[in-house]
């Protein structure tokens, strides 16, 4: 069985051949999602954005629950229209607890198939992720990561820990849900980083990996350090593919993957070390399990104790499909019945451009309001 095999520059195969019946469904998926996020963006971003001057508890209700929906779409693409097996293994986690993720990163599109196990628990629209700068310059899509709050770094620490930090410094009211998704590599897998990463590894007197590249660990000590009197637990998230790792069109036009496989690790936040020497030699021990994990699942096929998670809901997903192009529809007649719509829509992309450029993320004027307090063991309801 070949799990996840290494593409090379003029490698075809496939799981699945793209055929024009294929092609046509797959355009018609990414026009539609594109549009559905277009309107969503322009329509409900500024609102939810000015929210934030009066609540920010409230801002990121709203936000969660009208993006969440439109998140939704991802995994009702990959599993009931790509017919792409999702597979959990591990431990079975509760419902909206505030975690911090950490996942290893084999391709572009791993963030993207956390979305299909943050909607089985509840937390879809508030699942936040560290990435790269240039992602944020996308059109449209880049204004919806602003408005989800997803942090973008340089790669660079004298740089990066500064806004690492004032953004984590506002996630900590427990009272909100989150999930905080982090890769710890810093990149994607390929031969030639792991080859980097081993020698590195060697050089270093650090365990050398064969299936994950080694794990930076100041990203991961100051999230735990800033924000651990707020969160449940660590999820150690490993992910594997059958039988190739895809990429972003194969993911729309469903020709792979088969399979893809999640293994979840709860750890809670109490058993992690305090200090941030400790904390990082935790990291590399589990990067060690995660790596021999791999190992273990490219032998055998599969990751211990499966079926952790029910399957995804065909009739929750077309009716929430029915909600988004309604809306959408609703949307884009208001923009073309008149004028004064299409004026709004032009000011909104402006503003929405011109907020995400220079990472403006209002905080509430009553700064002398206190944050709700929930008693303990009810700040998740």
């Amino acid at each position: 069985m070949e799990v996840c095999r290494p593409l090379k520059p003029d490698d075809k195969l496939k799981h699945r051949p793209l055929t024009p019946l294929r092609f046509l469904r797959g355009l018609t998926c990414l026009v539609v999602f594109l549009s559905t996020a277009f309107m969503f963006v322009v329509y409900l971003g500024p609102g939810a954005v000015l929210m934030r001057f009066f609540s920010l508890h409230y801002s990121r209700k709203a936000t969660s629950f009208f993006f969440g929906l439109w998140l939704a779409l991802w995994p009702f693409l990959f599993e009931k229209i790509n017919r792409t097996k999702v597979v959990f293994s591990g431990d079975n986690v509760p419902q909206k607890e505030r975690v911090l993720l950490i996942v290893n990163h084999r391709t572009e599109v791993d963030w993207m198939y956390l979305w299909d196990l943050a909607m089985r628990k509840g937390c879809l629209g508030y699942i936040k992720y560290i990435l790269k700068s240039s992602l944020m310059k996308l059109p449209v899509l880049g204004w919806g990561f602003h408005i989800l709050e997803f942090i973008s770094v340089d790669r660079k620490w004298e740089t990066d820990e500064n806004v690492l930090h004032q953004m984590l410094s506002t996630f900590k009211n427990p009272g909100d849900p989150l999930w905080l998704a982090l890769f710890p590599e810093g990149t994607d897998f390929t031969e030639e980083k792991c080859r980097k990463s081993q020698k590195f590894a060697a050089e270093d007197g650090l365990p050398v990996l064969t299936n994950v590249l080694l794990p930076k660990t100041r990203g991961f000590c100051l999230c735990l350090e800033t924000l651990r009197d707020s969160l449940d637990a660590v999820y150690d998230l490993s992910i594997a593919y059958k039988h190739q790792c895809p990429f972003f069109l194969d993911n729309v036009f469903g020709v792979d993957p088969s399979e893809v496989h999640i293994h979840v690790r709860r750890i809670p936040v109490k058993e992690i070390p305090t200090s941030n020497a400790e904390a990082a030699a935790w990291l590399m021990d589990t990067f060690k399990l995660k790596d021999q994990l791999l190992s273990d699942f490219k032998s055998q096929g599969h990751f211990p104790n499966q079926g952790t998670q029910q399957e995804l809901s065909t009739l929750k997903s077309l009716l929430n499909l029915i909600v988004i192009i309604s809306l959408t529809a609703i949307f884009t007649y208001l923009t073309f019945s008149s004028k004064l719509y299409k004026i709004y829509v032009s000011l909104a992309c402006l503003y929405l451009a011109y907020i995400t450029h220079y990472k403006i993320r209002p905080m509430p004027v009553l700064s002398s309001v206190k944050p709700l307090s929930y008693p303990k063991g009810k700040r998740h309801e």
